[in-house]
Order: structure tokens, then C-alpha cells, then sequence
């Protein structure tokens, strides 16, 4: 049976008996002398605390502090100063015979003996203890005797039952477990939520081994010792007694309690932290407490992974753990049955879909969940796999058969007819071809199509220029002798405008999956961001080239209102307008085309780099876009330690040569620019021994280039550029090792992206708004005016009810001043005293009357 390392007991269950009659054997002191030095033998214990003991201000929080430093102190003290032969040394205070037969009588399984004793002998201590510091309880239960232990409980004032526990919980005893958890010591069940640490801090020796505590964790309770020892048995009659594993607090938790622990033994406070999500991640533990134990065990497996990056110091042990809850999910799986299982397993509950109608959709919250924690293994399990499928191909079961040749003709065939398509779908979304549009797997390949459609138009608006300009650089030539060279240059091509309407549809797809999904939640995928990238350099660039033809523009326009220019080639131009008929090499740098241009340029790249993200959907490239990606990676984490080296030897370089522009074979080094090129060149060997040479007689300088140039080499060279192909190396073998996992997981996310519901019909397509949209529009418009007029009369109606009790209440408090004034009046006019009395009463009944007044002055219901 599987037993936790860090709670083995300290010593043997069941110690030898000491040889010959005269064995010596003492009882266990109560507990420990706090104020009692290293000498002093019987020193008055403090008094312990009241049963309402609370831990409550920074007092006494300090107290227990001191108070446990103390108790660690004293129990080090003792220990020093005992030697080897402990255990056979004379104790202050020996054994009875009776005692010793007793003792003997637990550890060896007399029943009769034990029975006998307890009942006849009156002057019994049954809490006498033999030469290890063990009683008769711990005797039995070390060595399984479940009827001598039954007994032994009915006892009153028993003492170590706590420690009992633990070791039956250790030994994996369930019947003994069951019997300790009947003594009424456990009735309430604080004695359960209380460690040992916690019942030494209170003088008590419930959890004691001997006199020096505990035997286990001094943070280990009952529940979190069950949970680590793996036993289901233990761990449900623990639970239906109510116990419960605490979660710890945040790391970075400042409340007084764990700034305390923090503060006087902060390896202790760890260790306890790690002892308690050791009970958490148990799969005793996660199966038997938690209702959906599927959520709660991701949940624990992302909480231990971000400790693991914190606490670095215990990094492997939160890693082991977070793994033990990743492997515990997939368990689960593994343990499914049917269909319908995988489903429970999948959704957290089966009855719950996307949608409504005929077309429903599990919304697989916990897949969700795991692809966002990466458990890959879980994602990547055949049970969930075959049910990604079953959706993947929904109402196109019968293509999941089909060859691969016949896949690529229906791709080819909606690639072509995705016009058609789309049309259909504006106006039969319920129809059947709706519904198979709607279908992810439609989805992926319109989407695709689109995207593939796109980069043919971005080939094609290159294509005028494959064989060359037919426009040189310091040439102009219009078709009207009035045109502006740059209103030919600056205007879109009809071929422009198709990429423009592809850019704006796929501008508008990223804004709804912004506002589907939030926006954290959308920086969080690395290809949202190439996308988003991608989009604001194609608008920039749009937008530099509109600025530039809007110049252009403003410029033919007055030549267009002057009348009398029949030629520009013959009149002469003012500034503004003669710098739009220039030639392309005497542009400026900053001009709004030039800079178009060169976004445009970039914005393809990353268009077409943009293809890997449907790589995963093939099994023969997706393994090898997962391994381009950690790649990526690799380089990213190498360019830290390549930009140090770069730059230290760039700029020592640049100070060096420097004072010597004009007197070198060539510009190296002889400004930053140039110290920049030359390096950056040398490290794919494109650069020239000769840049470190100069003209003078300067040998010392040259030689320190020498060095310095060769130094720089060596590092980059062939200790930097090595160590990359060895990270790449290292990367790729890891993909390698588990190419099936990784693929899959890959996979499953690219397909889990086109699960949700809506961006059906590809782009540009989806800048039209279908009726479908239109009618979800019209209604969500109802619904919103529909509460806005409901809160607006229910608003109202309480106003209304609000008015009616103020003026009843108003009506009811005036007609009791009229009666208690009436009656005031009454008694005064029948008193002996009359002229002073009545004068009195008379100025109490103008006040009243004035109150009556006051109140009446609102209207009337």
C-alpha cells in the first residue's frame, strides 16, 4: 500500500520487550516543562488554557509564537543530552508488575488479560507507558488488535487517542479507524480539524507519540494523512465525520496568521503549504470531496503549476503534484464506459447546450478548460479525441470515411461555389445546406478557402511586376498630358480594393471575437495577436496610401481648375504641386507611399506566414508547425544572451574605431549604423578581416581590433550559434518523443475554435448582415426596450405604493394627535386648578393643532 515518505512513523509500531523481569518502564509526563531550564526536573507546569481559548490580536498571535519556539527549544534541549542507551537508562518513576502485564497484554493481543484487568484491577493506570514512551492504546493499535483497542476506548481520561488515529490511518487499519473516530473525543469534530502542531501549542498531548510529540507532521491532521496514505475507505468515514482539508491561503497573503508563520519559521510554513495540497491532489481525496471532481482537479493542477513557477525552491514537488491531477482526469477517462460518460466527463453536464432548437451542441466546458491549462494528455485521450470527431464531422458524417482525394474535391468544390454558399445561407439559414454550413468542419474549410482566396489576390497584385517594372525609378509617363505622375501611382487597382474588402471582413471577425470572447481572453492566443498585427499594418499601410492620393489629389485639382495649361512638361510649377509629377527617386523618405510600401511588404509576410495555424489540421504537418513554434521559442529565449554579447562588442568596437572615419579600407565600426552591419553580417560569415585594418601606423589599435573582432567570433560563432541548434535540437527531439500527444492537442484546439457557435458564413462574406442577424438584432432590440419599459412601470408602481403608505401613515399618526389632544384637553378642564391649567392646556392645544395642520398639508389618497 502506498505510503507518503514524509509522515513514516519515527519509530517501530511494536519495540522489543526488554529482556528479564526487571525491565524498567516510566509513564509519560503530561507534557512538556515550558519554563523549566535544562536542569529543573519538576518545575509547576503553566496552567492550560480555557476551553474557549481563541487566537485573536497581534498579542496573541505573538504569544503562540514564543510559546511554540519555546517548546521546540526545550524539546532540543533534552534531546542533546540523551545518549545512545536511552532507552535502557533508569527512569525517575518504574513500572507496577501489574502495569508491565498489562502493557504486555496490549501488545501481544491478550484479550482476556486486558479485559480481566480493566474490570477488576480499580488502581490500573491505563495510560502507563513501557521504555519507548508507549501506552497500551498505541501498543494495540500498532499491532492490529481491534478488541483490545474497543476496550481500551471505553476508558475514561485515555490519553494519546489522536496518535492512535494517525497510526491507524498510517497502516491503512480501517476497522480500527473506525472505532477510534466512535470515542467522544471525536463527537464534535474540532478534535478531527486540529493538527499536532495546534494540540501541543494547547499543552495537550492528544496527538503525543511520547513526550517529544508527535511521531508525524506537526502540520498533518487526520484527513490530510488519509489522503496521502491513498485510503478511499478512511478518507469517505473521515469526510461523513465532517473533516475537511483547509485549502491554504494565497502566497502572497498578508493576514496576520501567515504573516506570523512567515515570519518565525517560514520552512515550516511552506512545508505545510505543501503538505496540505499533497492531501488535495490526492485522487482519494479529489474523487470522494468534490462534486465534479473533473473541474476542481484542473482547477488544483493550474493552481500548483503557477506555485511551481513562485516557489522555486519546492518547484519539482508542485510540478509532481499538478501532474498527479492532470493524471487523475485522465484516469476518468479511462474509466468510461459509453458515450454517455465521455459526455459527463466532457460538459460537466450532459444536459447542458449551446443553443436551442434542433441545433444543439455540447458545450464541453471541461475540454475547455483543459486546453486553456494545457493538460494535454487529457485533451489528447481517445475517448475525447472520438468525440471531438463526432462533432467535427457534424451532419457530414459520411465524409469521415471518404479517402483523402475525395476531402480535397469537396474542399476545391466549396472553395468555388462559396459564393453560392453564402447566398444560400443569408437565405435559408435553417435549411439543410444551413445547417451543414453551420457545421464546424464547413466552417474550417470556407474559412480556409477565404484565406487561401486572399493570398491568391496578394500574388496576383504583385503579379503585373514578376517580370520586371515597365516604370523605371527616374521616369514619369501619364496617359494625359495634364495628370499628375502620382495620381497614377497613389489610386487603388480594382485588385487593391478586393484586398481592402478581405481586410475590413477580417478586421470585423476579430472585433466580434473580441466581443465574444473579452479581451484578455483574446491576447491570451499568440495567433490573435499575429492576426491583430497583421490587420493594423495592412490598415496602416491603407491608410499611409490614401493620405498620399488625397495629396495627389488636392494637387490635380488645381491644376484641373487652371485652363490655360494645356501640357505640364511646358509651364512651370508651383512647390506644391511640382513635387507630385516627380520622379519615384526624388520622393522624400517620409512620403506617405514610400512608407505604404513598406507595411504593405511586411503585412504579406505575415499573411502568409498566418497558414501555419491550419498546419495542425494534417497529421504529416502539424507535428512540424508545433516544433516551428517551440522553435520560435527557443530563439526568443536565446536572443536575450545574444543581444548582451551583440551589443557589448558593437558598441566597444564603435569606440574604437570611431576617431578613424576616412582612414580605414572600408566605413566598419566607424559609426554605430556600420558597427551594427558588420557584426551582425560576421555572424553568417559575410564580413571581411580587413574591416579591422586602418591606414595608420596605429598598431596597437589594430591589433585590439584583432582580438577583440576574433573574441567576437568564437563567442557567436561557435559557442552562441551552437547552443541554439542545440536548444532547437532538444525541442524538436521533445516533440518527437510524444508527436502523437502534441499533434492532437494541437488539433483539438484549431477544431475547438470553430465549435462555437456563429462566424459561419468567411470573410468577406460576413460584412453583409443576413436576415439571421437581422431577426437576433430586432429581437434583442424588443427585449432590451421591453425592460426598459418594465423597469419604467415597475419604477412607477413603487413610487405610487411609496405615496399611498406615506399618506396613510401621515393620516394615522394626525388622527391619534387629535385623540390624545382631545383627551389632554378633557382632563385639563376637569382639574381643581383651573386658570393655570387651562392656560396650559390651551398652549398645548395650539401646538397640537399646529401639528395636525403640518401633517394634513399632503393632499389626500
Amino acid at each position: 500500500m502506498n505510503r507518503s515518505p514524509a509522515f513514516a512513523p519515527r519509530r517501530a509500531g511494536s519495540p522489543r520487550r526488554a529482556a528479564g523481569v526487571g525491565a524498567r518502564r516510566q509513564e509519560s509526563r503530561d507534557y512538556l516543562l515550558l519554563d523549566a531550564g535544562p536542569g529543573d526536573g519538576g518545575g509547576a507546569q503553566p496552567p492550560r488554557p480555557e476551553p474557549g481559548y481563541h487566537r485573536c490580536g497581534q498579542d496573541t498571535d505573538n504569544r503562540l509564537a514564543h510559546r511554540r519556539q519555546t517548546i521546540l527549544r526545550e524539546k532540543g534541549r533534552r534531546l542533546a543530552n540523551r545518549g545512545p542507551a536511552y532507552m535502557f537508562n533508569d527512569r525517575s518513576t518504574s513500572l507496577s508488575i501489574e502495569e508491565e502485564r498489562f502493557l504486555d497484554a496490549a501488545e501481544y493481543g491478550n484479550i482476556p488479560v486486558v479485559r480481566k484487568m480493566l474490570e477488576e484491577c480499580l488502581s490500573l493506570n491505563v495510560n502507563c507507558v513501557d521504555y519507548m514512551g508507549q501506552n497500551a492504546l498505541q501498543l494495540a493499535v500498532a499491532n492490529e488488535h481491534l478488541e483490545i483497542t474497543e476496550l481500551l476506548l471505553k476508558k475514561e481520561n485515555l490519553s494519546r487517542v489522536g496518535d492512535a488515529l494517525l497510526l491507524a490511518i498510517s497502516k491503512g487499519y480501517v476497522r480500527i479507524v473506525e472505532a477510534i473516530l466512535s470515542h467522544p473525543a471525536f463527537a464534535e469534530g474540532k478534535r478531527l480539524a486540529t493538527s499536532p502542531s495546534q494540540s501541543e501549542l494547547q499543552q495537550d498531548d492528544f496527538y503525543a507519540y511520547d513526550e517529544d510529540g508527535t511521531r508525524f507532521s506537526h502540520d498533518v491532521t487526520p484527513i490530510i494523512l488519509a489522503a496521502h496514505c491513498q485510503e478511499y475507505e478512511i478518507v469517505h468515514t473521515l469526510l461523513r465525520k465532517g473533516a475537511r482539508i483547509e485549502r491554504p491561503h494565497d502566497y502572497f497573503c498578508k493576514c496576520s496568521e501567515c504573516s506570523q508563520k512567515q515570519k518565525h519559521d517560514s520552512f515550516s510554513h511552506s512545508r505545510s503549504r505543501i503538505n496540505a495540497y499533497k492531501g488535495l491532489a490526492s485522487p482519494a481525496y479529489l474523487s470522494l470531496s468534490s462534486e465534479d471532481p473533473v473541474m476542481t482537479a484542473l482547477e488544483l493542477s493550474n493552481e500548483l503549476a503557477v506555485l511551481a513557477n513562485i516557489e522555486k525552491e519546492f518547484k519539482n514537488d508542485y510540478k509532481k503534484l499538478s501532474m498527479q491531477c492532470k493524471d487523475f482526469v485522465v484516469g476518468l477517462l479511462d474509466l468510461c464506459r459509453n458515450t454517455e460518460e465521455v459526455e459527463a466527463i466532457l460538459n460537466g453536464d450532459i444536459e447542458v447546450y449551446h443553443g436551442g432548437g434542433d441545433h444543439s451542441r455540447p458545450n464541453l466546458s471541461r475540454l475547455k478548460l483543459a486546453i486553456k491549462y494545457e493538460v494535454k494528455k487529457f485533451v489528447a485521450h481517445p475517448n475525447c479525441q472520438q468525440q471531438l470527431l463526432s462533432i467535427w464531422y457534424e451532419n457530414l458524417s459520411g465524409l469521415r470515411q471518404q479517402t483523402m482525394a475525395v476531402k480535397f474535391l469537396v474542399v476545391l468544390a466549396v472553395a468555388v461555389g462559396l459564393p453560392f454558399l453564402a447566398l444560400i445561407y443569408w437565405f435559408a439559414p435553417c435549411s439543410k445546406m444551413g445547417k451543414i454550413m453551420r457545421g464546424p468542419f464547413m466552417k474550417f474549410v470556407a474559412h480556409a478557402a477565404s484565406f487561401t482566396i486572399f493570398l491568391g489576390l496578394l500574388v496576383m497584385n504583385a503579379a503585373d511586376r514578376f517580370e520586371g517594372t515597365k516604370l523605371l525609378p527616374n521616369e514619369t509617363s501619364t496617359d494625359n498630358a495634364k495628370q499628375l505622375f502620382r495620381m497614377k501611382t497613389s489610386c487603388f487597382s480594382w485588385m487593391e480594393m478586393l484586398i481592402i474588402s478581405w481586410v475590413i471582413g477580417m478586421i470585423w471577425a476579430e472585433c466580434k471575437e473580441i466581443w465574444t470572447e473579452g479581451p484578455k481572453e483574446y491576447l491570451f492566443e499568440l495567433w490573435n495577436m499575429l492576426d491583430f498585427g497583421m490587420l493594423a499594418i495592412f490598415a496602416a499601410s491603407f491608410i499611409a496610401r490614401f493620405m498620399a492620393f488625397w495629396h495627389a489629389s488636392k494637387a490635380q485639382h488645381i491644376i484641373d481648375a487652371n485652363d490655360t495649361l494645356k501640357d505640364l512638361t511646358k509651364v512651370t510649377l508651383g512647390d506644391n504641386v511640382k513635387y507630385y509629377n516627380l520622379a519615384r527617386i526624388k520622393w522624400d523618405p517620409s512620403d506617405p507611399q514610400i512608407i505604404s510600401e513598406g507595411l504593405y511588404a511586411i503585412a504579406v509576410v505575415l499573411s502568409f506566414s498566418r497558414i501555419a495555424y491550419i498546419l495542425p489540421a494534417n497529421e504529416s504537418f502539424g507535428p512540424l508547425q508545433i516544433s516551428l513554434g517551440r522553435t520560435v521559442k527557443d530563439i526568443f529565449k536565446f536572443m536575450v544572451i545574444f543581444i548582451m554579447v551583440f551589443v557589448a562588442f558593437m558598441i566597444g568596437m564603435f569606440n574604437l574605431y570611431s576617431y578613424y572615419i576616412g582612414a580605414k579600407q572600408n566605413e566598419a565600426f566607424t559609426t554605430v549604423e556600420e558597427s551594427f552591419k558588420t557584426l551582425f553580417w560576421a555572424i553568417f560569415g559575410l564580413s571581411e578581416v580587413k574591416s579591422v585594418v586602418i591606414n595608420y601606423n596605429h598598431k596597437f589599435i589594430e591589433n585590439i581590433g584583432y582580438v577583440l573582432y576574433g573574441v567576437y567570433n568564437v563567442t557567436m560563432v561557435i559557442v552562441l550559434l551552437n547552443m541554439l541548434i542545440a536548444m532547437i535540437n532538444s525541442s524538436f527531439q521533445e516533440i518527437e518523443d510524444d508527436a502523437d500527444v502534441e499533434w492532437k492537442f494541437a488539433r483539438a484546439k484549431l477544431w475547438f475554435s470553430y465549435f462555437e457557435e456563429g462566424r459561419t458564413l468567411p470573410v468577406p462574406f460576413n460584412l453583409v448582415p443576413s436576415p439571421k442577424s437581422l431577426f437576433y438584432l430586432l429581437v434583442r432590440l424588443k427585449k432590451w426596450i421591453s425592460e426598459m419599459f418594465q423597469a419604467h412601470k415597475k419604477g412607477f408602481q413603487e413610487d405610487a405604493e411609496m405615496n399611498k403608505r406615506k399618506h396613510k401613515e401621515c393620516r394615522r399618526c394626525g388622527i391619534k394627535t387629535k385623540i390624545d389632544s382631545s383627551s389632554f384637553r378633557i382632563s385639563v378642564f376637569s382639574h381643581e386648578s383651573g386658570t393655570k391649567l387651562k392656560a396650559s392646556s390651551s398652549c398645548c392645544h395650539s401646538r397640537c393643532i399646529s401639528h395636525i395642520t403640518t401633517i394634513y398639508r399632503y393632499p389626500h389618497p
